[in-house]
């Protein structure tokens, strides 16, 4: 080994990186606004950890020590019903309501049982009766697996099509498909087409693997989930494809995929809840694909949801995916 030649190409390199501003000005931007949106969403003395539900909320919290504990966000409920339902499927921790002195907990829930430990240690004599959930008793496993699949879809779509694109122009690619009749709509379907294939056969390969070993709560139509996990991966492809469509960078591509895929990531619910979260994220999270992809398939899977139930989520997903096709082809260069 030649440690002149060795140098020479670690030097270049660097210098390389360097004087591409775009993917320098990324590299630096990305981590401190991902850190700053994660200040923003949890600013304030502490990270709550517990969710609690409060019905009739009046304001006066004084009755009980429990309303002193820190570490718990009380959010004012006014629709007991969808409450029971967020109950069930782990969005809320407790429902409580401090006027009929009663409370109710997901009994498969690691976080509700400590809550009602801590409400009957502070609530002493006890004065709150436990009332029964109604309904399914869903898993956190069977909440976070459309969470899951969906990620592990989006991750799939955006740097399959919106990074080897970019890796085409660089190596000149497609400076030489240029000179052919191929035009950008049909260059760019046909990678879409491409991925969409392997990403539904992966994807479906994965559900079925997986509920072999763990059997996964599934009330809808497998038709229906797959029609939305189609649709949703259209919907991220044609996303990569305004990434893939100007940048002649692999390192600047990296980066605004990056940019793209962790904030749907945080704010699309996939891990927990946006309970109790700022309201401008929630509003924010309904700007990502993601977001309508994971609510419409848990609906599907949890509540049995048919696709006229989930036709707001399927109608928002087709209308990015046919905007960002058309902008993705009209800002397509080949060099």
């Amino acid at each position: 080994m030649s440690f002149k030649r060795f140098w020479t190409v670690f030097v270049h390199r660097n210098w390389e990186f360097l004087r591409d501003r775009s993917s320098l000005t990324w590299n630096l931007l990305f981590p401190i606004s991902l850190i700053a949106g994660f200040t923003f969403a949890f600013s304030g003395p502490g990270l709550d950890l517990y969710k609690v539900g409060l019905l009739n909320d009046t304001g006066d919290r004084n009755g009980s020590e429990f309303f002193q504990t820190r570490y718990i966000r009380f959010i004012p409920i006014t629709d007991p019903s969808a409450a029971l339902t967020k109950v069930e499927r782990h969005q809320l921790d407790m429902l409580l309501d401090p006027a009929g002195r009663r409370y109710w907990i997901n009994e498969e829930s690691p976080k509700g049982y400590v809550l009602e430990r801590i409400l009957r240690g502070a609530d002493a004599p006890p004065t709150f009766h436990k009332q029964s959930v109604s309904g399914r008793v869903i898993r956190y496993v069977d909440w976070v697996l459309p969470g899951v699949l969906a990620m592990n879809m989006m991750f799939s779509c955006l740097f399959g099509v919106g990074y080897v694109i970019v890796r085409y122009r660089k190596n000149g690619m497609l400076k030489r498909l240029k000179a052919t009749p191929l035009r950008p709509l049909e260059f760019l379907s046909a990678q879409i087409l491409s991925r969409l294939l392997l990403v539904l056969v992966s994807t479906v390969l994965v559900f079925i693997g997986t509920d072999l070993f763990v059997g996964f709560a599934m009330f809808g139509s497998y038709l229906a989930l797959f029609v939305v996990f189609a649709l949703g991966a259209v919907s991220l492809l044609s996303l990569g494809l305004l990434v893939a469509a100007r940048a002649t960078s692999e390192e600047l591509a990296a980066g605004l995929l990056n940019a793209l895929s962790w904030p749907m990531t945080f704010l699309s619910g996939v891990w927990f809840s946006l309970e109790g979260v700022h309201p401008f994220l929630q509003q924010c999270a309904q700007l990502a694909p993601l977001t309508h992809i994971i609510d419409a398939s848990r609906a599907i899977m949890i509540d049995g949801a048919s696709l006229a139930d989930v036709s707001g989520h399927l109608l928002v997903l087709a209308a990015m995916s046919l905007g960002c096709m058309l902008i993705g082809a009209w800002m397509f260069r080949w060099e």
